[in-house]
């Protein structure tokens, strides 16, 4: 027989502490992990005095972490036993392969970042804007299924980013991604012939990568949409450009962080990214010819159509 009396909140107690000094480690740890992207909070939104050697921002930190310290210290029971079953999930999902521990640390990294950096948000209503010009001759010439476009695109994945496999979860956009630097690599502008609005397929302009921005737009969607992903074109004024699906904020968060710390980290050089969010709050990633990498700056601000590319 089980004696359910000898299970108090004592014996509980002393059965998930951990030994000393490791609760404190852990309570430390604890206290620093969550410290950090509270002190981002606080540091975007409290005036800046503008002290010597950022003493101010030095002095907030360490309240914070000591705050916390002590609140988590207090509460050192209860907190030692969410996280050993946090820890024992994390490791049974790590073994099914669901989400493991380098998918946590990845997006811990990813959230981190993306709350130190300031991205360009654009709102784009759908509803809005006017019918797409030469929509039926653009979408005809995104010959996405002929082999020559879908042949390109699969060499592309393999000739750039082979060294991102721990993205597993962004695979698609990061072969995206490739298929966008081997095209701004090769891209040559030239004016369509004169008085004449020339749209080329995406396989026509295979063979000299030369066209002006509809036929960049049209090939960067179709070799796109040729690996997966999921491409519109926005037309502005005078030009057509590209832009990817990326989803949620959350996977822009995670977005964000690889083009800027892995694939891009040159081009960008910490530049901020751009993009535009839709009625349904989905984020679409510039992929435009006049960008270093994807997210670039806008050529044009303003928007008078857009098109999905399914």
């Amino acid at each position: 027989m089980i004696d359910f009396k000898q299970f108090n909140l004592n014996t509980i107690k002393n059965k998930v502490m951990l030994p000393k000094p490791w609760d404190i480690i852990m309570v430390s740890l604890l206290s620093l992990v969550i410290t950090i992207p509270v002190f981002i909070i606080a540091h975007h939104n409290l005036v800046d005095p503008e002290w010597y050697f950022e003493l101010d921002r030095i002095l907030l930190f360490l309240s914070l972490l000591s705050i916390l310290f002590f609140i988590l210290k207090s509460l050192k029971t209860i907190l030692i036993l969410c996280f050993l079953v946090y820890l024992f999930l994390l490791v049974i999902s790590s073994i099914i392969g669901n989400y493991g521990i380098s998918d946590m640390a990845q997006d811990y990294n990813s959230m981190m970042f993306s709350m130190a950096e300031n991205p360009n948000p654009q709102d784009v209503i759908i509803s809005r804007l006017l019918p797409f010009p030469n929509k039926t001759k653009i979408v005809n010439a995104i010959d996405y299924s002929n082999p020559k476009v879908r042949n390109f695109a699969l060499m592309s994945t393999t000739k750039h980013f082979q060294n991102a496999k721990q993205f597993k979860k962004y695979r698609t956009l990061i072969q995206c991604f490739a298929v966008f630097t081997e095209i701004q690599n090769r891209w040559n502008y030239v004016n369509d012939p004169k008085g004449e609005e020339y749209i080329a397929k995406a396989s026509e302009s295979l063979q000299h990568f030369s066209g002006d921005c509809d036929d960049h737009a049209i090939l960067m969607a179709a070799c796109i949409r040729a690996v997966g992903g999921t491409p519109r074109l926005i037309s502005t004024n005078d030009h057509i450009y590209p832009e990817i699906f990326i989803g949620k904020k959350a996977d822009f968060e995670a977005i964000n962080f690889i083009i800027q710390k892995h694939l891009f980290k040159k081009e960008t050089k910490n530049n901020s990214l751009h993009y535009h969010i839709d009625e349904r709050d989905n984020i679409w990633l510039n992929m435009d010819y006049t960008a270093k990498y994807p997210g670039g700056p806008f050529m044009s601000e303003e928007i008078l159509g857009a098109m999905i590319i399914q």
